[in-house]
């Protein structure tokens, strides 16, 4: 995969899944001490004109100003627009397809380890309602006045970058919580999400705990057991935070893991139905069929038809 931002991540083969790179960050060749980084597309160009699949193990945010073509983004299509904001979580399965120079953007993308290391909040990036998203698209409006307070405080966070001191790594993180907590408001309100101050951090723990564990355990119970409390201790926690079930929640985060399997593996459904513990394929294809409205034929078919 040749990317063309190679002056600033670096491409690493995933053996997980024959046809995906994964982009990991690299701090020596971004050419800062931080596990961040921010700057405009005319000053770093994209990959995007690969037209290969590939994920990241950092979050990505993009403020677009111009923007034309297309993305797919874990099994979706998203067409990019004009005044638009796209935020990807790790480890998502992106292709992009569009003209290098028919887009105009800001861009910030930083590993979870870099803001973990400063806060005591482990759960803090699945507090955002917009990281690890499957309910809620992640790619949505915002107009110039909308946006311009988060640029500015990107462009702080660059020159602290660029010309550090002592207290820049501190700086760097004060703009980046402010960032992430404005923008969360925004999403929130965007999105009419619940926004009540959390009473514990169970639903927290059960969303980073289906990211971790989604191939392995598919019942709510199991969860619950992990965690040491009650199914209905945890139902209710997660209403209260994300106003659904926790049942809900893990269904909708067990269809992306279908998706992204039938979309960038090679296993046949039979082989995906075993991976994700369904006792045959018949109940994959009935749970798919009832999340969905669609066949996965159906799916498949509709998939291919968006890509030409």
């Amino acid at each position: 995969m040749n990317l063309k931002y190679s002056d600033m991540l670096g491409a690493f083969p995933d053996k997980n899944a024959r046809h995906i790179s994964l982009v990991k960050y690299s701090k020596s060749s971004c050419g800062v001490d931080f596990l961040l980084n921010t700057a405009e597309s005319w000053e770093k160009p994209g990959w995007f004109n690969a037209n290969k699949r590939y994920k990241t193990d950092f979050f990505e945010f993009y403020f677009f100003r111009k923007a034309s073509g297309h993305l797919f983004l874990s099994g979706k299509k998203l067409m990019l627009h004009d005044d638009t904001v796209l935020i990807i979580s790790p480890y998502q399965q992106q292709e992009w397809h569009v003209e290098i120079d028919k887009l105009d953007y800001t861009f910030l993308i930083f590993q979870e380890e870099f803001i973990n290391n400063f806060l005591s909040d482990k759960y803090f990036m699945y507090r955002l309602l917009y990281c690890y998203q499957n309910e809620h698209p992640t790619y949505f409006e915002m107009n110039e006045a909308e946006r311009e307070p988060l640029l500015q405080l990107l462009r702080l966070t660059k020159h602290e970058l660029h010309e550090p001191v002592a207290d820049s790594y501190h700086m760097i993180v004060a703009y980046l919580y402010q960032f992430l907590l404005l923008l969360n408001r925004y999403y929130a309100r965007l999105f009419q999400l619940p926004f009540a101050p959390p009473q514990n951090n169970y639903a927290y723990q059960y969303k980073q705990l289906l990211e971790k564990n989604i191939t392995r355990k598919v019942r709510v119970n199991d969860y619950a057991e992990m965690m040491g409390i009650s199914r209905v201790c945890l139902n209710k926690a997660v209403e209260n935070e994300f106003g659904v079930t926790a049942m809900h929640l893990l269904k909708q985060r067990l269809l992306q893991e279908v998706k992204n399997n039938l979309l960038f593996s090679d296993l046949s459904v039979k082989e995906i139905a075993y991976r994700l513990n369904f006792s045959e394929p018949n109940h994959l294809m009935r749970f798919f069929k009832q999340q969905t409205g669609q066949t996965i034929t159906q799916f498949m078919e509709e998939y291919r038809n968006e890509k030409h």
